[in-house]
């Protein structure tokens, strides 16, 4: 995954209202006060303190009634939100690099241990990912025991083996233009999930690109209303799995 469309988008206002702590020993942001049901969150990569995911972490805690867990999978290494404005910044930039430093095998593990411990606490645990996170929820929701509904947009890195794997309720919400969920994927998604005897959902966003979920131009109508249907289409089907 090298393209530009994971380092492009715009970055929204808005003025976080959770606080920060740790889960799994792992640096947190966490919003919402419901005892009985959480979402684990997962970002793209810029990470845990990407303004625009805790915004939404903040809708999905009101919306999903749940209280929402968005850790740093990065090992406090951050991509400034500037890169998006600033194409200096973007150019330095080299994702394969850094998916290096973060990839499957490093990162996953933390991931189990923080699912582990919001299933410990809750007694209903959903999970939302965009672009990295998604194959991480892909492979979470291969062990109900560690998940109990997902929720992906645009997700990247995705193996057709974490397809084949899944064991639990999931949506995805798919741009028209994705360089990582390809036509390929998107086919073969859609031809194997629902042999696998779960709920599923795949929601169709035309016109739209990869990171539209997440970085989309509230001045452009159509990507804010697909922003706002995706937004939406998450916290309406993790409610219906967590309550």
């Amino acid at each position: 995954m090298t393209s530009d469309c994971c380092k492009s988008g715009f970055a929204w206002n808005g003025t976080p209202t959770g606080t920060e702590t740790k889960v799994a020993g792992i640096n947190t942001y966490v919003t919402g006060d419901s005892k009985s049901a959480a979402i684990f969150m997962i970002h793209d990569i810029f990470g845990w303190t990407f303004n625009n995911l805790r915004v939404l972490a903040d809708h999905f805690a009101k919306e999903a009634d749940a209280t929402v867990y968005l850790p740093d999978f990065f090992g406090g290494e951050v991509i400034p939100e500037e890169t998006l404005t600033n194409p200096e910044l973007k150019a330095k930039v080299n994702i394969g690099a850094f998916l290096g430093r973060h990839n499957k095998a490093i990162r996953y593990p933390e991931m189990v241990a923080v699912a582990k411990e919001l299933k410990s606490k809750y007694p209903k645990v959903g999970g939302t990912g965009y672009c990295y996170g998604g194959w991480a929820l892909f492979k979470l929701g291969a062990d109900p025991e560690l998940i109990d509904a997902v929720s992906v947009s645009h997700p990247s890195l995705l193996d057709k083996s974490e397809i084949d794997a899944l064991k639990v309720p999931v949506q995805i919400n798919a741009p028209e233009t994705d360089g990582q969920l390809t036509p390929e994927l998107k086919e073969y998604v859609n031809k194997v999930i629902p042999t696998l005897n779960i709920p599923y959902e795949y929601v169709y966003y035309p016109g739209l690109v990869h990171g539209f979920a997440t970085r989309a131009n509230l001045n452009d109508k159509r990507q804010k209303d697909g922003l706002e249907r995706a937004k939406n289409a998450t916290a309406n089907f993790l409610k219906e799995f967590l309550h």
